[in-house]
């Protein structure tokens, strides 16, 4: 018979993880779509400058993720050649820049909807790169997924227009950016998974010199580009701006904290079907905020790809490395959420 007072303190640590995932991704979002989709100033000017986000984003997880080692007294020495940690950060930059940068020309609905279908990617770089085999119910899954999907960004209302273009909101060039972030996205989680598995690495090990490296390229992007200071003259134009940043750097990192504990603390089939009822949040409160219509196809979109998440979440029974302890797949299966690019 289960203690009572156990049932009673198993159930506060749920609602702290699931509270603390909600409010932290769902603020996360509605501030990624804020910034780079509402107009700032009396003159309506727009954020353009998404390799700025990037880079303050990485400053705050890197800073974070050294303190950690520092204060555990673990090595901060690179365990891996440090191009290996520069490969993912390259592969990590393209991708959370292709993430802000469709905001331009999809809306938040549309782009969450779209990540979804990152299954088909990861399953193509872990088949290349690990040498993985999947079977026949998780293909079925993904391509069910990817139908949603499609459905979903080919078919939206046509009310529903984007601030940087005229046109209906499935633009090739916003398509393309979400194609762009799901290969990209794909090929970071499997590369970090090869990492684990080749080096003898503490998940903030990687995070810091992974984000190290993000800071010093994208603020190498952004010098030559010219933006840096286009940049920082535009928030310090529009206080509200900077604010909105920040705090996106902030709940983007405190986020890596209730995912981390929730994993560790109840495992990775109940923080799939918390991270999936945040995407259905996020949507629904994006759709009210920032007056997004849907159109029927995309209700019965949206519908196929969350009754194929929750399948397969229900339908995962083992975890795929049995041999590992347990708090290693956890620090496994949140590894890409980890490094500072929350889905």
């Amino acid at each position: 018979m289960t203690d009572p007072p156990l049932i009673k303190n198993n159930i506060w640590k749920g609602v702290f993880a699931v509270s603390g995932i909600m409010v932290t991704l769902v603020v996360y979002g509605v501030l990624q779509e804020k910034i780079m989709r509402v107009p700032y100033g009396e003159n309506k000017e727009f954020f353009k400058y998404s390799l700025f986000l990037v880079f303050c984003n990485r400053i705050m997880t890197s800073a974070v993720s050294a303190g950690f080692l520092v204060g555990s007294k673990k090595t901060l020495d690179p365990v891996a050649p440090i191009y290996k940690y520069g490969l993912i950060s390259v592969s990590n930059i393209l991708t959370t820049t292709c993430q802000y940068e469709a905001l331009k020309y999809v809306s938040f609905p549309v782009q969450t909807l779209a990540k979804c279908a990152k299954m088909i990617p990861v399953m193509v770089w872990s088949t290349l790169i690990m040498q993985k085999r999947y079977r026949g119910r998780d293909y079925l899954i993904a391509v069910l997924v990817t139908i949603g999907c499609s459905v979903f960004v080919l078919y939206p209302a046509a009310a529903d227009i984007s601030p940087y273009n005229r046109g209906r909101e499935s633009t090739v060039w916003g398509v393309s950016l979400m194609i762009g972030y799901l290969g990209f996205d794909g090929f970071t989680s499997t590369f970090q998974d090869k990492l684990f598995k080749g080096y003898d690495m503490e998940i903030h090990n990687q995070i810091f010199y992974t984000t190290l490296c993000s800071c010093i390229l994208s603020l190498s992007g952004l010098v030559l580009q010219g933006h840096l200071l286009l940049a920082a003259e535009f928030v310090s134009r529009h206080n509200d701006c900077l604010y909105d940043i920040i705090l996106l750097s902030t709940v983007a990192t405190a986020s890596q904290f209730f995912i981390s504990y929730t994993i560790r603390t109840f495992g990775a089939l109940t923080f799939a079907t918390i991270m999936i009822t945040r995407q259905l949040v996020s949507i629904m409160l994006s759709c009210l905020w920032f007056a997004h219509p849907l159109s029927w196809e995309q209700w019965i979109g949206a519908a196929i790809v969350f009754s194929a998440l929750y399948a397969k979440s229900f339908l995962r029974s083992k975890p795929l490395e049995p041999s590992l302890p347990v708090h290693e797949q956890s620090e496994r299966e949140s590894a890409s959420l980890l490094n500072g690019n929350p889905k």
